[in-house]
């Protein structure tokens, strides 16, 4: 069977007219799907009783399971657990802030990516996200703001897994958003986040989209990343750098570079005046993050005084940064906290049979 988010608009209509269809039935099920968030054949009710009934047959729908919604004590940040047809759990957050509504979405289940201070890929990593399953966390966020009047306006992939190590998947999933005939989200409102996988950089770069681009830095220097980003090993800053240098010259698109400030290890003065040597020169943002606490992962928070004081050398070596406000720490939410915390209590039966069906 398929997902409905391995079809385009052509493919549907390529399949509608092998299943003796009309082919303008493709922008109604577009309509159904991305502009009224309806993920049940059956409530389709402008389309043929036969019609859904093929549709049922060979196109999967929906993709996810709402397993619990949790809300911070500001009613601000929202996280959701779902569920997929195999068992495996991920997570996305909803970020509020004046009128943008920003889902974070995951791209991975799991991640390969391992850095220290993430929950993410402390259980390991199990799979790649298909196309379906990263749209459907932004189209039943959509479908739930709905009552409200509101409607997602920024996507980042930044929850779990390394995106760019889900490439095809991810690329596919920023088409959909972006099509003014599903939700119509300018890419522009987009961010992907990467660890720093130079050749999806660079074949990000070639992709002739407008997303932003953020590097999760985290280290002044190649020496300290290595401790902290095992993929470092792999990847050299100084690669990684060229990498981004180039993606902002062919897409016109400054980069973020995120700098996660953990106590002790990156946060001191002299490491402050090392990042503004390395980003000299560079057109950049430098996005602060104290780090937010795991359990089970030994590494603190720098004091106010340590953050202010890096943030000055910054200023004074003429880079612009910011320091994140912190949404979502009381629900789990926040940068690097997503994780896998519930007890997967499906039926071993069941995830037999589902993953017999995935094979198919």
């Amino acid at each position: 069977m398929l997902d409905y988010a391995d079809l385009n608009f052509k493919d549907w209509q390529t399949w509608l007219k092998e299943q003796g269809e009309k082919e303008f039935h493709a922008k109604q099920i577009m309509d159904w799907i991305f502009k009224k968030g309806v993920l049940s054949w059956q409530g389709m009710s402008n389309l043929s009783k036969e019609l859904r009934e093929k549709l049922a047959a060979h196109i999967r729908l929906p993709a996810l399971q709402t397993v619990r919604i949790t809300e911070s004590s500001d009613l601000e940040t929202f996280k959701f657990l779902w569920r997929l047809r195999d068992g495996q759990l991920v997570e996305s957050v909803l970020i509020c802030s004046g009128i943008r509504r920003t889902v974070c979405v995951s791209s991975q289940v799991g991640c390969p990516a391992r850095c220290a201070f993430c929950a993410s890929g402390q259980q390991g990593f199990f799979r790649n996200l298909r196309p379906t399953e990263i749209v459907e966390q932004v189209l039943q966020i959509n479908q739930w703001l709905a009552p409200k009047g509101e409607n997602v306006s920024h996507i980042v992939f930044m929850g779990m897994g390394e995106p760019l190590k889900n490439y095809e998947s991810v690329v596919k999933a920023i088409h959909l958003f972006s099509h003014p005939d599903f939700l119509n989200i300018s890419q522009r409102r987009m961010t992907v986040s990467t660890v720093g996988i130079v050749e999806g950089i660079r074949r990000l770069a070639l992709e002739g989209l407008k997303v932003n681009l953020v590097l999760s830095l985290h280290a002044p220097n190649q020496h300290i990343r290595k401790k902290i980003i095992p993929y470092a090993r792999k990847y050299p800053l100084e690669e990684i750098l060229a990498a981004t240098d180039e993606y902002s010259q062919k897409t016109k698109r400054d980069i973020t570079y995120e700098y996660t400030l953990l106590a002790g290890i990156n946060d001191h003065p002299d490491h402050a005046l090392e990042l503004a040597h390395l980003l000299k020169g560079k057109q950049c943002t430098v996005n602060l993050i104290p780090y937010n606490p795991v359990p089970g992962i030994k590494l603190k928070r720098p004091d106010k005084k340590a953050i202010k004081h890096f943030r000055s050398v910054l200023f004074g070596s003429h880079i612009v940064n910011t320091c994140r406000y912190t949404k979502g720490d009381d629900i789990a939410a926040a940068c690097g906290q997503l994780a896998m915390q519930e007890k997967q209590e499906f039926p071993q039966s069941s995830r037999l049979a589902l993953l017999k069906e995935e094979s198919n």
